[in-house]
C-alpha cells in the first residue's frame, strides 16, 4: 500500500481519490494550515479533563470532565441548570465515566467504565436502566433507543444493545494489536462517535495510522479514511504523542486522532490530531486542516468536539472549553429523493 496520504472510500472510490489528490496532505507541513483563534471561553466552570460535549434536541449541553463521576448540565444558553446524578437520581451514582451521548428524547446515556454498566437516565436525572457491559470505553445513542458500544472486553469493534438492554448484534473485525504496544495496559481498539442520521465513526487506536471507518448501525463499512502517520510530526510542546519504549531505543511517536466530530447538518467530518483540526466532508474527502489557538495564541490540543450550526465549541485539558467561528462556509448534504 502507498504511504502517500490516502483515502478510501468504498463509494465512489475513485471520485473520492481524485478529490484528494490536488490537496496537501494533512500535517505534511503546518504551512499549509491556517491558525483559527478562539473567539471566547464558554462553560468557564469547566476546566480540566474533558473527555465528551453533547447537546440535546432541547438545546441542552451535557460535558463530561474530570472527576468524571458527574455530567454537568448546561441551557442553551450556556448557563449551568444542574447536572445527572442528581436528587431525582435517588440515588443513582456514576462511578467513573468513559463517555456520554444523548438521543432524540433527551435522555443521557453514560458509559459507566467503572461500574461495568451503561447507565441511562431521562432528562429529568431519574434513572432509566442499568445494562450490565464490560469496561465500557464509548457510546452513541441511535434511534429506536439503541445504543451502541465499544469495550475493551469485546471481540468485535461495535456492540449495538437493544432497547431491552438485550446484545442485539456486533461487527467489526479488530486489527491484529501493534508488536511495540505496551501490553502491560488493556488493549483499547478504539472510540466511537456518531452523528444525526445514525452513523457510526470508529475511530482506531492501535493502527500506525491515524484511521476512522465510517459504519451505519447494522456495520456496514460506508468509508475508511487513512493518514499516514508519516505525514505529522509533533510541534514542540505537544502534549497529544505516545511514545513506546522497546528496550532501550525508544520508538518514534505516534500521532493519534484525539477526537471527533460529525457536523448534525451535513454530516461532515472533524478530527483532530495535536492541535491540528482537519476537515473532512461527508464522503470522508478532506477539505482543510486548520491550527487551533486561543485569542493569545497559545495552542489549543482538543480532547472533545461539538459542532453547531454557527460554531464549533473545542474543549482542551487543562484549559477549559472554547467557542470557535466556523472557519469555511459548511456544504449542505443532498436532499433525499
Amino acid at each position: 500500500m502507498s504511504r502517500l496520504l490516502l483515502v478510501i472510500v468504498r463509494i465512489a472510490a475513485l471520485a473520492a481519490a481524485a478529490a484528494w489528490s490536488a490537496l496537501p496532505a494533512a500535517g505534511q507541513d503546518q504551512e499549509f494550515a491556517r491558525e483559527i483563534q478562539a473567539r471566547a471561553r464558554v462553560f468557564p466552570e469547566i476546566g480540566a479533563g474533558v473527555t465528551a460535549m453533547k447537546r440535546g434536541a432541547d438545546g441542552r449541553y451535557y460535558v463530561l470532565a474530570a472527576p468524571a463521576n458527574v455530567i454537568a448540565v448546561y441551557g442553551s444558553g450556556g448557563n449551568r441548570i444542574g447536572a445527572i446524578p442528581n436528587a431525582n437520581s435517588r440515588g443513582a451514582k456514576i462511578a467513573y465515566a468513559s463517555d456520554v451521548d444523548v438521543d432524540s428524547e433527551g435522555r443521557l446515556f453514560v458509559a459507566d467504565r467503572g461500574a461495568n454498566a451503561v447507565k441511562i437516565f431521562n432528562p429529568d436525572g431519574s434513572l432509566v436502566a442499568t445494562v450490565p457491559v464490560a469496561a465500557p470505553m464509548s457510546i452513541v445513542a441511535l434511534t429506536g433507543r439503541e445504543f451502541a458500544v465499544t469495550s475493551l472486553r469485546s471481540e468485535q469493534l461495535v456492540s449495538i444493545f437493544d432497547a431491552q438492554g438485550q446484545l442485539a448484534r456486533a461487527f467489526g473485525e479488530p486489527p491484529a494489536p501493534r508488536e511495540d504496544r505496551d501490553r502491560s495496559a488493556p488493549l483499547s481498539h478504539g472510540k466511537i462517535y456518531g452523528d444525526a442520521t445514525g452513523q457510526i465513526y470508529f475511530v482506531f487506536a492501535e493502527l500506525n495510522d491515524p484511521t476512522v471507518r465510517s459504519y451505519d448501525r447494522f456495520g456496514y463499512a460506508k468509508y475508511e479514511i487513512s493518514l499516514p502517520a508519516s505525514e505529522f510530526k509533533p510541534a514542540p510542546g505537544a502534549r497529544q504523542w505516545t511514545t513506546v519504549t522497546i528496550g532501550k531505543d525508544a520508538a518514534p511517536p505516534r500521532p493519534v486522532i484525539r477526537t471527533l466530530a460529525v457536523d448534525p447538518e451535513t454530516q461532515e467530518v472533524w478530527a483532530a490530531i495535536g492541535n491540528e483540526l482537519i476537515h473532512f466532508d461527508k464522503d470522508g474527502n478532506r477539505r482543510a486542516a486548520y491550527l487551533t489557538a486561543t485569542k493569545q495564541g497559545a495552542r489549543i490540543e482538543p480532547s472533545a468536539i461539538l459542532v453547531e450550526h454557527d460554531r464549533i465549541l473545542i474543549a482542551d485539558d487543562p484549559n477549559g472549553l472554547f467557542d470557535f467561528a466556523l472557519p469555511e462556509p459548511r456544504h449542505a448534504a443532498p436532499s433525499a429523493h
